[in-house]
């Protein structure tokens, strides 16, 4: 059994998901891939502790500031999957790496798979998929959509080959 809540952020509605002890899903309310590690029986349970830490996380990170602390995180994928998302926990707050970055540092041929990996991140934000750019330096895919990418980019103030104008100019 899994449980939900909700978080209302700046760039609208997130839902969270955890096993009653740790984080297994934050997604864009809508996004690609929208609650795919959710169990098929869950329900709404917002008290549980790992929700207030994970609102506390989310209170912080969208006021600009880096999160000192991380939720408890269960991570439901492939151990592939697992090294990708556990290589972008490592990306500092207001940094980027490219998809051809995390192939080179997994010893992996192709940064197909890890854009792979990337997409289907069920742990947004936490998990800063939004921080991973194309090798041009363009925001390419993000499953939130790319108007929020480019938010969280500007937010963090993000070390980028491009400029903070260029980022909102692909954001749009």
């Amino acid at each position: 059994m899994d449980y939900t809540a909700h978080y209302d952020s700046p760039l609208g509605g997130i839902t969270m998901a955890s096993d009653g002890t740790a984080l297994v899903g934050l997604w864009f309310d809508g996004q690609k891939y929208f609650a795919d590690t959710l169990a098929e029986e869950h329900e709404e349970h917002p008290d549980l502790a790992v929700f207030d830490q994970t609102r506390q996380w989310l209170d912080i990170y969208f006021s600009g500031k880096a999160p000192d602390f991380t939720p408890a995180l269960l991570m439901r994928t492939s151990p592939f999957r697992k090294k990708v998302w556990q290589l972008l926990m490592e990306i500092p707050f207001g940094q980027t790496m490219t998809y051809g970055d995390i192939a080179h540092r997994l010893n992996c041929k192709g940064a197909q798979a890890v854009g792979g990996a990337v997409g289907h991140n069920s742990i947004s934000l936490i998990i800063p998929c939004h921080r991973i750019i194309g090798s041009n330096g363009s925001l390419t895919g993000y499953a939130g959509g790319i108007g929020k990418k480019a938010f969280l980019l500007q937010m963090e103030h993000a070390e980028t080959p491009l400029s903070q104008d260029s980022i909102q100019q692909q954001a749009t």
